[in-house]
């Protein structure tokens, strides 16, 4: 059996990866004095590979992030206020792997919405399913899906990810529906999944801005379970929240 009827097998079993290593070793003659063992090695994590990067492409592509950003990319300058460590802590992804909450709080132009873009991105990266919609977006989404009666494909399409952003909230008013509906997301993803929140509201001023009797506390204390801030100061609130 020639080398073209083994790589018309393995993309028949759509072993892509493997196919490329083998051309690959084809093309370099040094690879045929490698052992069996290692040049099949070679085949396997070349495959492993592969399918990671095509796992990355595809979770990239249903996140819908708004820029392409990189954790490695944070601007520190002194008047952003950020703590080195506390945002480095961040990418390793273990608050979303624990089903906390982040909210980066910060004035228009602070880089709310960069960073993120670079938190869902790395999350994204390390394997984690992620979700961006600005805030008003989302609502709008579902305002329509309760006139057309796809609501509950909406949101159970949410629940799939790992992590949801929400961007930009606090930027227009809330319809009642508006209000409701986001307590229901943030509800529906309490202790099971990750919400990222961005916005130039302070978390002191969410009753105020959400004005929903007996809700707002609700919708308050949701979030709260595991948070982290991005401005000027870093609080805790149940987790922690950043300020940029």
């Amino acid at each position: 059996m020639n080398t073209t009827h083994i790589v018309d097998k393995l993309r028949d079993f759509d072993l892509n990866g493997m196919v490329g290593a083998i051309e690959h070793h084809g093309a370099a003659p040094a690879f045929a004095d490698l052992p069996f063992q290692d040049r099949l090695m070679h085949f396997l994590q070349a495959e492993a590979a592969y399918r990671d990067d095509r796992r990355l492409k595809r979770i990239l592509k249903s996140a819908r992030l708004k820029i392409p950003a990189a954790a490695e990319d944070i601007d520190y300058r002194s008047a952003r206020n950020l703590d080195r460590a506390h945002m480095a802590e961040l990418p390793t992804c273990a608050w979303v792997r624990q089903a906390e909450n982040l909210i980066l709080t910060g004035a228009t132009g602070t880089g709310k919405t960069h960073l993120a873009c670079a938190f869902g991105g790395h999350a994204a990266r390390v394997g984690l399913t992620v979700r961006y919609y600005r805030t008003h977006q989302l609502l709008g989404d579902m305002a329509i899906a309760h006139q057309d009666g796809s609501l509950g494909r909406l949101r159970m399409s949410l629940t799939r990810f790992d992590l949801l952003i929400l961007d930009d909230f606090g930027l227009t008013p809330l319809t009642e529906l508006g209000k409701h509906d986001l307590l229901d997301v943030v509800d529906a993803r309490t202790r099971s999944a990750s919400i990222l929140l961005a916005g130039q509201l302070s978390f002191k001023e969410w009753h105020a801005y959400i004005a929903v009797r007996l809700r707002s506390p609700a919708l308050t204390s949701a979030l709260s379970s595991g948070v982290q801030n991005c401005a000027p100061s870093i609080q805790p609130v149940a987790s922690c929240v950043t300020s940029c």
